[in-house]
């Protein structure tokens, strides 16, 4: 990780958690700048030069989801680690919904953050080629270098991970992927039994496709995991 100097952006409003965080993220070879409130944070992201936000969900002032759906709607898209206690599948929809890319609940180990930010850092990195740079199914075309989607004329407002999950199942259309091995695709590590984590993400994208016309692309496989396929 050193050398790598990535920037970090982090939002949170108690002080204690910060100071600790940021000590460990610069051993780790990161460049941290501090947020205290949402405000600041908009502020200080606005100026770009980030390459991941790690966000609160409750501070004072623009809460974590209003910043990140104020970042979103200015077309940022810089990948953010949302940290929160909320971690009902409504709360983490309601972040989905703002254009989180992945979310922590507190407490949490310092090790599950950083492997949470490699993974989101090495989603941003992955080179495209260009003979592949567009897949489609049916009337769905997913941009992998523009990192748009569209059904038909209509195009998808995906976070990252939602736009990576896409990619992912159109290209394997057809082939059944094991929660397994979207874990370790999109997250770069295996989320525990219970997690919820891709469910979620399963369901608001399909919230999204059907919103757009796209009906019924992505089959749940009982016991197994996912697949996209046409109707």
């Amino acid at each position: 990780m050193a050398g790598m100097a990535h920037h970090v952006l982090l939002a949170d409003d108690d002080r204690a958690i910060r100071e600790s965080l940021v000590r460990a993220l610069e051993l780790e070879g990161y460049r941290v700048t501090e947020a205290e409130d949402g405000v600041q944070a908009l502020a200080l992201a606005r100026r770009g030069g980030f390459d991941v936000l790690i966000v609160d969900v409750m501070m004072p002032g623009v809460d974590g989801l209003g910043v990140c759906r104020v970042l979103r709607a200015d077309g940022d898209r810089t990948p953010v680690l949302m940290l929160t206690a909320r971690i009902e599948t409504a709360d983490r929809v309601a972040g989905l919904d703002a254009g989180a890319d992945d979310y922590l609940p507190k407490p949490f180990e310092l090790d599950e953050l950083l492997a949470r930010l490699r993974a989101l850092l090495r989603r941003s990195a992955v080179p495209q080629d260009p003979d592949q740079r567009t897949v489609r199914l049916e009337s769905l075309s997913v941009d992998s270098a523009a990192r748009r989607a569209w059904w038909r004329d209509t195009e998808l407002e995906l976070s990252k991970t939602e736009f990576d999950l896409l990619e992912l199942l159109v290209r394997n259309a057809g082939i059944v992927l094991d929660r397994a091995t979207i874990h370790q695709r999109i997250w770069g590590y295996e989320f525990g039994p219970e997690s919820k984590n891709l469910a979620v993400y399963i369901g608001y994208l399909r919230r999204k496709l059907e919103h757009a016309g796209a009906g019924e692309l992505i089959h749940t496989v009982r016991g197994v995991g996912y697949t996209a396929r046409a109707r």
